[in-house]
């Protein structure tokens, strides 16, 4: 049979006093560990530096910091803080107004809008990523071409375009005659000629195969413009214009008026885009599609019928 001491007993005890002091040990122990860990929660927080509080919201450095750059002095990013402090504690403040003085169902609109906001931009910025590491953007010439005949009569010019070779010449320059007589002729040799003193033009543009809208041939040729280049811009006319510093001499090889079909190789930049848009619209109506499937498949997804 055991029997157990009496309280006296246990008072007295020796062993039992030892008892009771290794208990208090332990759930002193255990109070001190769940106070440091109570501080270093409080210490986790209390380490951000708060800069400003509106009501329940905080601004703290680290928030601002990042906004710093290298380049400000001392002094400009004293100012710069300030200003954001007051900027941030403007728009928390209206917030909190917002909140008390509108509508329920305004709340209600604006909190489902800012959802939605949310929703695209993680979802438009998850789409791009995709498609970028996924999309095949080489096209052929014979892509492009096939694309440009399918599509010919929608490729419709809204601003003329010239085939031109021009030079412009200091207002001294001494053997103009000889210049404008190779720009007429246009020989290999002549052609020769006009490099070998290329130097001495202001501007020069000899490719005369390549398609120029007339707004850039004005930007280049100053004297001429939207008054007057229907005087010089015209198939097969040589032209001579100048203002107070130089002469242009030009001679133009075609023109394409307004709603002329474009040419392929004026256009072909544009068809490229266009296809490799019909590409990435195929390519995320098909990821979206996908998605759903899959979801339906591993049923996370289902679409509730309406019993009424």
């Amino acid at each position: 049979m055991i029997i157990k001491p009496t309280c006296a007993a246990r008072r007295n005890c020796y062993f039992c006093q030892m008892l009771l002091l290794q208990k208090n040990r332990f759930l002193l122990a255990l109070v001190l560990g769940l106070l440091v860990s109570c501080n270093s929660l409080f210490k986790e927080d209390s380490e951000k530096e708060p800069l400003a509080r509106v009501g329940d919201v905080y601004l703290y450095k680290e928030d601002v910091a990042s906004l710093i750059t290298e380049d400000m002095t001392e002094q400009d990013s004293a100012l710069f803080i300030s200003n954001y402090i007051n900027d941030w504690a403007s728009k928390q403040l209206m917030l909190s107004k917002s909140k008390v003085n509108l509508p329920e169902e305004k709340l209600v609109e604006f909190d489902r809008l800012v959802d939605d906001y949310r929703t695209d931009l993680y979802t438009r910025a998850y789409l791009e990523a995709l498609v970028f590491k996924a999309q095949d953007t080489s096209i052929t010439t014979e892509q492009l071409r096939a694309y440009y005949e399918q599509e010919k009569e929608n490729f419709k010019l809204n601003e003329k375009l010239i085939q031109l070779r021009f030079v412009g010449l200091p207002k001294q320059f001494l053997d103009k005659d000889e210049v404008t007589r190779r720009m007429k002729e246009w020989t290999d040799a002549d052609k020769r000629y006009l490099d070998s003193i290329a130097v001495q033009f202001k501007k020069l543009h000899f490719n005369d195969s390549i398609w120029v809208s007339s707004s850039r041939v004005l930007e280049e040729i100053p004297p001429m413009t939207f008054l007057n280049e229907e005087d010089y811009l015209k198939k097969s006319q040589f032209f001579e214009i100048e203002d107070s510093l130089e002469v242009y001499l030009g001679k133009v090889t075609n023109v394409l008026e307004v709603n002329d079909t474009a040419p392929f190789e004026y256009i072909w930049p544009e068809i490229k885009q266009l296809i490799l848009n019909r590409r990435r619209l195929d390519y995320v109506r098909k990821l979206k599609t996908d998605v759903i499937d899959e979801a339906i498949k591993k049923n996370e997804f289902e679409v509730y019928e309406d019993k009424e």
